[in-house]
């Protein structure tokens, strides 16, 4: 298992496998912006490490970038990292907002 942290501050390549727009296969809703996961990885859940993408308006299939922020959940054992171009900032209200369609069920903290 990998642990989240040394993602920070670091360049990561995102499958995107639910692209802006699209439904979310379980619970139904829409995703307002582009979620996969960081490919030959394993987080705590035993899953790959999963990333919100920030800023881009586009759906994608594949996105390089940086990792600015992790989200660590406190009730539940799947942090995110949050994944930006080079360059770009979001502030931790930003991020909440950006991620609120799903981290609302959670409770959880900004690490930087």
């Amino acid at each position: 298992m990998t642990d989240v942290i040394e993602f920070l501050s670091k360049e990561v390549d995102v499958v995107i496998d639910r692209p802006l727009g699209s439904t979310h296969p379980k619970h139904g809703y829409i995703y307002p912006i582009n979620y996969g996961y960081i490919p030959n990885t394993l987080g705590m859940d035993e899953e790959p490490i999963d990333a919100y993408v920030l800023g881009e308006s586009e759906p994608l299939s594949h996105f390089n970038g940086y990792c600015i922020a992790i989200i660590r959940r406190l009730d539940d054992d799947d942090d995110k990292l949050i994944v930006v171009e080079q360059d770009k900032q979001f502030s931790d209200e930003q991020i909440i907002a950006s991620t609120a369609f799903q981290e609302q069920f959670f409770e959880s903290r900004i690490l930087r």
